[in-house]
Order: C-alpha cells, then structure tokens, then sequence
C-alpha cells in the first residue's frame, strides 16, 4: 500500500506539473481517490500510468476503458464541477470517473452513472463501495436515453465518444447546465463544454421561410464554453454511429474509414496499397496535434472521399499505412483522401522512425504525402496543408461549436462551416479571426 500512495501521489503530481489540472477540487478529488480500486488485478505500476487501460473487448476490439488521467482531469475541469450539483454521467466504465465527480459535489450532490453492459454495471457499483462512494447510482441502460427519472440535471457527461448530440441529453439538461462530451466533428473528436445559449441561432441575418418554422427552438441551442483534443471508444446502443468502418483483411486490424464503407472493395483496396507510393514534401512543418487538431478537420468538411486508414494490434507495422500516427506494434493511422482507384495520405517524413512510447513533447516535422494509384492527386492534398497553413492553421485552439435542433434552418457565412447530423447542425467557426472562407460550406455527415 505505501507503494500504491506514492504511485498515486507521483501521477497527480505530474498532473498538476504538466498543468493539467488547475482546479483546487479536481485536484483535491484525484488526491482523494485512489485509482487501483477501480482496476483490481492490473498492477500497481500499470493503474497509476497516464495512460488509458483498456477492461473489456468485444470480437477483439476495445468497448470500456478506464480513460487516461490526463483527458479525465481536462474534462471534469471542462465541467466546472461544485459541491451540492447533480451529475448525469454516460459511460460508467470501472466507475473512477464517477467517484471523482462524487467527491466534488459531495453528499448533498448526486451522481448517477449509465452503462450499457450488466457486467460492467456490476464492476462499478464493486468498486465504488470498494472505494467508500457506494452513494452513487449506477444505472443499467442506453446512454443515448440519458437517465430521465433523475432530470434535470445540472451537469452531463460522456466518457464514450458521440456522433451526434442525443435529444435526451439536451432535453434532460437544466436551465444553467453544461455537457461535456467527446464528439465527433469533421473526421476528429473535440472535447466540447456546451452551454444553453440565449442567442438566436438565426443570428443578424433573420430566419429564412423554412427556420421559421423552427424558431421556437432559438433558446434551445447550445454553444461550446471550451473545446480541447480527445480521442475516445464510441458510444454504443441505439444511438451509436452509423457505419463507417471497412474491414481489408477479415477482421485482423487493417481497417479503412469512409462515410460509406458499404461501396468498398476490400480486395481492391489491398491491391491499391500493394503498388508503388509516391511520396511529395507539402514544404509545412507541423505537430501531430495540430493536423488531428485543424488539418484534419480541413480537409473532412471539403472532400467527400475523406478517410482514415488505420492498422491495429501487434502486425501494425507491417501494414501499409503511411504513418501519421503510430506506436511500434500497437497503431499506425493516417487521414486522407480515398477514390476508386486512388488514394491520398498525410504522413510524416519518409523514414522517420517509429516510436515506442507516446511522445510528451509534440515534435515538429514536415509533413509529406503519399499516393497510390494511377493518377493519385497528391498535389490536392498538398494544396489543401498550405491553405490551411496560409489561413492561421484554424483549430482546436479558437474554435466555436453551435449545435442548432436540426428543424433550425440556418445559412451559414462565409467564415462558417455546417456540419449536419442526424439530431443537430453544427455551427464552426473561429470568432477571434476571420478563420478559413469556406463560402458558407455544408457537409452533409451520414
């Protein structure tokens, strides 16, 4: 035990060292909570690592994770958390989570936590009496339902990454509530802290004939407080994702990302890869925070053929994925653009070598791509990182997130990009410059 105590005390350090955490009560609730509690059988040294470990795995994929103590402590600060609140957490996993945000709010707050899984739901509801928080309700169901019985709560949260924005967490949200949720914006996850806005949607320039017919909904939106980087497992249930993921090679980690996997010919794809690369420099240095951050998002809300191509598992380095994002023997993934008959990649620099351990210091490079196929356009990629590049490398940083009911017609700006879900319109854009001209740009997200 005094192992685990310094373990424990050396990751909340770090934390608060690499500024993680500035909140005193986000601080004073990872001190309280120890996470080995929640994660028995996985050794001490594993629990208390900044990393992300993951506890149950279905068909050889990953469901339920305890999520990595870095992005926990940028949410719950996202949060704003306080004594004597009520929580609404989707995603119970090992129940850490929820312990933090009970010792926050206290014995006069509430918590209540959702999971889909009855074993998983059992787990957390042992460890949460383990660790003395037996107070908190964890409740078996569809996180995308939210948990009416308990509404309205003054704050939501979501361990599991979202697609869309669910209606229940929008109608089951108090007055001067905030959301936290991993979601899905332009082929990468953001962190989003929205709020209820008084603003109208329809803004300055009026409703048109068919929001009109919407505007009662004009208190009704949401408007992000903060966004950050995230990467998440996706919510599952009657609310998960539609389809986008294409297997290559019969389930055994090569894997392409399309807005519709139902039109790819595995086979093809494989002899696609299998040919002779053609590798260009952009001639612009960057992070890989930034293209997960900007660049990516660039180029999903212009090209329909918008794709990652991921490899998975212990044979990733040998799969031929250029490599943008990678751990030897664990991933590699790229973005880009894939046609029939061609396909476009970011990467890093051509030989460049392949880490072991995740970088803590973001590395600048020049980023490159990679074609194959005949007549790749590499050059369109190409063009598209100096756009970027040329328009202030628009990204996480700056960027403000609406999300309109999807009954709220709106015409976006010139600076203004509109993502359409299922349930919501996404409204981009970056208030403190002109941002990216996108002459009012929409991306219909199937």
């Amino acid at each position: 035990m005094a192992d685990a105590a310094a373990l424990h005390r050396a990751l909340v350090d770090g934390l608060v060292g690499r500024r993680c955490i500035s909140d005193a009560r986000v601080e004073a609730a990872f001190r309280a909570v120890p996470r080995h509690l929640f994660l028995p059988g996985v050794p001490l040294a594993d629990a208390y690592r900044d990393q992300a470990i993951p506890t149950k795995t279905v068909d050889g994929e990953a469901v339920s994770s305890s999520s990595q103590p870095e992005i926990m402590a940028t949410m719950l600060e996202q949060l704003k958390l306080e004594p004597g609140l009520r929580v609404l957490e989707i995603g119970a996993g090992t129940g850490y989570n929820a312990a933090l945000m009970a010792h926050i709010v206290g014995e006069e707050g509430a918590v209540v936590t959702v999971d889909i899984d009855q074993d998983l739901v059992d787990g957390a509801r042992d460890h949460l009496a383990t660790a003395g928080f037996d107070r908190v309700r964890v409740v078996l169901g569809d996180g995308g339902l939210g948990h009416p019985d308990g509404a309205p709560y003054d704050r939501i949260i979501l361990t599991v990454g979202a697609w869309d924005v669910a209606p229940a967490w929008r109608e089951q949200l108090g007055p001067n509530g905030r959301l936290v949720l991993p979601l899905m914006v332009g082929g990468s996850q953001k962190s989003v802290a929205f709020v209820h806005s008084s603003e109208s949607p329809l803004g300055r320039r009026g409703p048109s004939p068919a929001a009109a017919c919407g505007a009662h909904h004009a208190g009704n939106h949401l408007v992000s407080a903060s966004v950050k980087e995230c990467l998440f497992m996706r919510l599952r249930g009657a609310f998960a994702a539609p389809p986008f993921r294409a297997s290559l090679d019969d389930g055994a980690g090569l894997h392409l990302y399309v807005r519709d996997p139902a039109r790819v010919d595995p086979a093809a794809v494989r002899a696609l890869l299998a040919g002779a690369p053609v590798d260009l420099p952009t001639g612009v240095r960057v992070t890989g925070r930034e293209v997960y951050g900007g660049l990516v998002l660039w180029i999903a809300v212009r090209e329909s053929g918008f794709c990652w191509l991921e490899a998975i598992g212990p044979e990733s380095d040998a799969h031929p994925v250029p490599r943008l994002f990678a751990l030897s023997g664990k991933y590699r993934s790229a973005a880009g653009v894939f046609e029939e008959g061609s396909a476009v990649f970011f990467m890093r620099p051509p030989g460049d070598p392949v880490p072991a351990e995740p970088e803590r210091e973001p590395r600048p490079f020049e980023l490159h791509v990679r074609g194959f196929g005949d007549g790749a356009d590499t050059e369109r990629l190409r063009r598209h990182a100096r756009a970027w590049d040329g328009a202030g490398r628009p990204g996480t940083d700056g960027l403000r997130i609406r999300a309109l009911p999807i009954d709220v017609d709106y015409t976006p700006t010139v600076h203004e990009q509109v993502i359409v879900k299922r349930w919501t319109r996404l409204v981009l854009d970056w208030p403190d410059h002109a941002g990216p001209d996108t002459s009012g740009s929409r991306y219909e997200s199937r």
